[in-house]
């Protein structure tokens, strides 16, 4: 990836908001006046430069006007993609989510998101100010799993929920205001310093993962989905190897974000299902399967797909009922566990096997 998802979300906020390449308004004049030499005048600047610079803030996160601003400058500076396939899949991921996130947090509604599809072709989306997000057309390079594709984005729809982004610049840039008012620096031109600043904190890269799981759980998704999309990564681009998880320290790896997504989906089903390291399905920590690889699907990625399956199926009670087969899926209760191709074993095998195993006590 040319800029990682992750990068944009972290330094989006200082270049996207403040600096004038978006044509946002300037930082009030009175900022041009800090040019203090000592350490008192520098708390004096620093104060005056934050005290406007949460009315920036406030401006673009929290206003109608400010928020439309924003978004306006970021499809001219980033592009629209006029593709209504693309726009089309988007539309109704994004709509999916907005309902999903709508039975967790009704707030949602009182500010909707805003976002566009750009043209650029790298695997990308970023949430900014005034829950503005702008998506790559390139998120479909790296999968075209509707439900993978919305994990990334309820992940962004997290940070826009919490305030992130708003957050995120207040931290980044308190700091450098005080820097700049005490070497005589205009507030304007921070921004072009400021590029490589990481507001958003592992913590709350954390919550957004988890609320992307919890948003995911609302809707019909595979929970699945959101572990299988990291293993996915991994599998085409390894763990932590690439050029921008070697930049920002602050996230977590791709691995641990797969991992605590296998975990929680584990809590979800009551403890019933896991996956292991080897990419090995259990049931009560017993085998229950181990799904051939599909087209670029790796047996390892469509493992947490089943996992997700049988996580809904005990989650909703399913699980009372027996396994049964149609055609070549098997179900549990009226819950898809797996559709089987040639290269798995054949469906009334693993129902066999379901069943058997399915009402054990569920594993810590």
């Amino acid at each position: 990836m040319k800029k990682s998802l992750k990068q944009k979300i972290a330094i989006g906020v200082t270049a996207a908001v403040l600096a004038t390449p978006f044509g946002m308004n300037a930082v009030p004049q009175t900022a041009e006046a800090f040019s203090l030499g000592d350490v008192v005048g520098a708390a004096i600047g620093g104060a005056a430069a934050s005290a406007q610079l949460n009315q920036q803030i406030k401006y673009y996160n929290d206003t109608d006007e400010g928020r439309n601003e924003l978004f306006q400058q970021m499809q001219d500076q980033d592009g629209l993609c006029s593709d209504w396939a693309i726009n089309s899949r988007i539309d109704g991921i994004m709509a999916n989510l907005i309902n999903g996130i709508g039975q967790v947090d009704s707030s949602i509604y009182d500010k909707p998101f805003q976002y566009f599809i750009n043209n650029q072709d790298d695997f990308n989306a970023y949430c900014t100010l005034g829950r503005n997000m702008s998506i790559n057309k390139g998120v479909f390079s790296l999968t075209d799993n509707e439900a993978e594709i919305a994990v990334v984005l309820g992940h962004e729809m997290g940070h826009g929920m919490k305030d992130h982004p708003a957050k995120g610049a207040k931290r980044s840039l308190g700091p450098a205001i005080l820097a700049a008012a005490a070497g005589g620096s205009a507030l304007a031109n921070l921004a072009a310093n400021l590029i490589t600043n990481n507001g958003i904190t592992k913590p709350q890269e954390w919550e957004a993962d988890n609320l992307s799981f919890e948003y995911i759980t609302h809707t019909n998704y595979n929970p699945g989905a959101t572990a299988a999309i990291w293993q996915r990564y991994i599998d085409q681009n390894g763990d932590n190897n690439s050029a921008w998880t070697a930049r920002v320290s602050d996230h977590p790896s791709n691995s641990a974000r797969r991992d605590n997504y296998q975990k929680k989906l584990k809590e979800y089903s009551g403890g019933h299902v896991e996956v292991t390291t080897d990419g090995i399905v259990k049931v009560n920590g017993k085998e229950f399967c181990i799904p051939a690889a599909t087209g670029s699907m790796s047996s390892h990625e469509r493992a947490f797909f089943v996992q997700g399956n049988l996580a809904a199926a005990y989650h909703n009670g399913h699980n009372t009922s027996d396994a049964t087969v149609d055609g070549t899926t098997v179900l549990l209760g009226a819950q898809p566990i797996i559709t089987c191709t040639n290269d798995d074993e054949d469906a009334q095998t693993l129902c066999d096997r379901l069943n058997k195993i399915k009402d054990g006590k569920a594993k810590k």
